[in-house]
């Protein structure tokens, strides 16, 4: 099956060499790559140019991440969607690999596994490990949701049940989740490994405030902002699977 592995970018000449060449590392090659890119000022489509393989890129102005994500998933020819922010990369050269058989295996719309958080500047250094786990009806309701960077999902889910929402800013990826799995109940497979790292510091994770905003607009998509008992439920839950993302580094 060929993937579509779906890239955002915007001055990111600092990480997106890791992406590239984590992508190019892959063993299987049945792949590209479509870079969105908003009119970046600095080197980033020099070093794509230089040091990419299989590309399609499209550079012009967009309305923010989660367009360009869409703008990506209209242009995509393959069969499988990944969303790998520029500032990503896939942990090891069999992650396409894998997820290719686990769909092939099994007769699924989305394939997601586990994460690791690293120091931006040290990728060797993991501070924050995800695990996730097999999806169970109402578990977003208890602060759970996959990792969205290792969620891979077909094109015909997208096309069947819409894109990325971007009235919803930072949380359009937890709605888009929260939507596939839990509304429309997508058949989804947990592969019990390691397959995106992600940096520290991205848009999502700046600063309490946006944590704050982020997490409201959650608990709107949830439909539990009036009641504080499932309220006090969810932030209980997630700060107890935050703190285990600490704690249990693999």
């Amino acid at each position: 099956m060929k993937i579509s592995i779906i890239t955002a970018t915007f001055n990111s000449e600092k990480f997106i060499l890791s992406n590239l060449e984590s992508i190019n590392l892959q063993k299987y090659s049945n792949y590209e790559h479509i870079i969105i890119d908003n009119k970046s000022t600095d080197k980033t489509i020099e070093i794509i140019n230089k040091k990419g393989s299989n590309i399609k890129l499209i550079s012009e102005k967009d309305d923010g991440i989660y367009d360009a994500f869409n703008k990506g998933i209209k242009a995509s020819e393959g069969e499988i969607i990944s969303i790998l922010n520029s500032d990503d990369f896939y942990t090891d050269e069999t992650v396409l690999e894998k997820i290719n058989q686990v769909f092939e295996d099994n007769d699924v719309d989305i394939v997601y596994g586990d994460l690791n958080y690293v120091k931006r500047k040290n990728p060797k250094n993991i501070i924050r490990y995800w695990k996730s786990n097999e999806y169970k009806a109402r578990l977003f309701s208890k602060g759970w949701s996959p990792p969205h960077p290792s969620f891979f999902v077909k094109k015909s889910a997208y096309n069947k049940f819409g894109l990325y929402k971007k009235e919803y800013g930072n949380s359009a990826d937890f709605e888009l989740m929260f939507r596939f799995l839990d509304y429309f109940n997508l058949k989804s497979y947990y592969l019990s490994n390691t397959l995106v790292t992600m940096r520290t510091g991205g848009k999502s994770n700046n600063n309490i405030i946006d944590i704050i905003k982020q997490n409201m607009i959650i608990l709107d998509i949830l439909g539990i902002k009036k009641n504080i008992y499932l309220i006090l439920k969810f932030l209980f839950f997630k700060f107890f699977n935050r703190i285990k993302q600490f704690i249990f580094l693999k």
